[in-house]
């Protein structure tokens, strides 16, 4: 699917966009506690900015994104549970493909895809780069990736790749080893995570670790989804996308395609998945309250909670608390604590939404209580519960409460009950907090239907 030479000629002289997929997944369970099935890495705010600030890995990479190209079509490949995190984060208009359900790479780039002609109107011609969301990395990754997504608009190969230059022979990647040492080489062929040996020789050979970075002209991707996926657009797609084979984009596509380019990146890359490496990227020790005496060496903290941390005498640790729980760590063991992590059975007791955030104070048996936080301007979807009363205590601002069609001025101090069967919604006019106790012999969060505002 090569473009016309004239085109070509033509594309050459022009300032071609980035249209960019981000790919967000993943439970982040070795970040435990700081990440649950809702709250997955990329929106732990661990980074501190220029103005002190801190931000999370998606805010980081959205904005280094924009700082490259502020024209980019930044597009958001995501889960149901990600949504709110995402609008949270980055404000209702970022742009957000959502998967039904996990299907793994390769549907979720199909889907993604569709969605970036079929809603956002890009044409086939127009190249396209997938990245992870969550790479920690510094401007000149973004100018490398600019320059994949140019060399895509070419036409020259059918997939180009970033290939990362490797610092030390990993396990954990798997390797592209390309024809010849140049910036921009034709690839001979990709292994797979090989053992330690193997991937000495793998760099002897000039290889490069995969970085899940590649681009395409969007033409290409729709007629390789074609054939492997029947369906005619994104709305068809959209409806059987629970039907589809999990299978990666490596597996897919990738290692079947014989015409690829690779261009190497020798800027700072990292994947920060294990709190190990995350803790490489912090600047300050701690965050949140915490102590360090001076006896501690190599300590990190990062505390969401409102009580104090004190660690004394440690050495090679890591320290996390939230309201999900508290990990005490040697860094280099933290890495295994998933199979752990997997034991633990708990409901999310901290999440962002889009309006705001929430934060479970208390769990009965027949009661919950919650302390919920809405942004100004912000309203929660109209709704109610069938088997479960409410009743609100405002906190602190002031907002609007509608009860059934009804609209009530709400402030500080002021209690609205709700039982079970009545619709009913908030809107905060400045920032809005109140404890929202639920009551009721079967309180879960599927209890809810919502409706159109009245």
């Amino acid at each position: 699917m090569c473009l016309r030479p004239e085109v070509c000629r033509h594309r050459k002289d022009m300032v071609i966009k980035m249209n960019i997929i981000l790919l967000s997944g993943g439970s982040g369970k070795r970040l435990w506690p700081l990440s649950n099935d809702i709250r997955s890495k990329q929106f732990i705010k661990i980074f501190k900015t220029q103005d002190g600030e801190f931000e999370s890995m998606v805010q980081r990479v959205y904005s280094q994104i924009r700082e490259v190209d502020p024209g980019a079509t930044v597009t958001i490949a995501t889960s149901k549970s990600q949504v709110s995190s995402i609008h949270n984060q980055l404000g209702e208009e970022a742009s957000v493909c959502v998967e039904p359900c996990r299907r793994d790479t390769f549907p979720a780039i199909a889907l993604a895809s569709a969605y970036l002609r079929d809603v956002l109107g890009i044409g086939e011609e127009e190249p396209v780069v997938v990245c992870p969301v969550d790479p920690y990395v510094e401007r000149d990754y973004f100018e490398a990736v600019k320059k994949l997504s140019d060399l895509a608009a070419k036409g020259e190969s059918n997939l180009a790749l970033l290939g990362m230059e490797p610092t030390y022979p990993s396990e954990k990647y798997g390797y592209v080893i390309p024809e010849e040492k140049s910036e921009v080489s034709r690839v001979v062929t990709f292994r797979e995570k090989p053992d330690v040996s193997t991937a000495q020789e793998y760099i002897r050979q000039g290889a490069l670790w995969n970085g899940g970075v590649f681009a395409y002209r969007l033409g290409y991707m729709l007629l390789k989804a074609a054939e492997l996926i029947d369906f005619t657009d994104y709305q068809d797609l959209l409806s059987r996308y629970d039907s589809l084979t999990r299978i990666s984009f490596d597996y897919a596509v990738a290692e079947k395609e014989s015409d690829i380019q690779v261009m190497r990146f020798q800027g700072k890359w990292k994947d920060l998945g294990t709190w190990n490496t995350l803790t490489e990227a912090m600047e300050d020790p701690c965050i949140g309250k915490a102590i360090l005496n001076e006896k501690c060496r190599n300590v990190h903290v990062v505390n969401e909670l409102d009580v104090p941390v004190l660690c004394m005498g440690l050495k090679d640790v890591v320290v996390s608390a939230s309201a999900e729980g508290i990990l005490v760590s040697d860094k280099e063991q933290s890495s295994h604590i998933k199979p752990f992590v997997d034991k633990i059975s708990q409901q999310v007791m901290f999440a962002d939404k889009s309006w705001g955030s929430f934060l479970v104070l208390d769990v009965e048996d027949e009661s919950m209580t919650i302390k919920v936080t809405l942004k100004q301007g912000n309203r929660m979807n109209y709704h109610s519960h069938e088997r479960r009363d409410e009743v609100w205590t405002v906190i602190s601002g002031c907002g609007q409460a509608i009860l059934d069609g009804k609209e009530q001025v709400i402030r500080a101090g002021d209690v609205v009950r709700m039982n079970a069967g009545c619709r009913h919604t908030v809107i905060a006019r400045t920032e809005l907090r109140l404890i929202e106790v639920q009551l009721g012999r079967d309180i879960n969060v599927h209890d809810k239907i919502k409706y159109d505002m009245p």
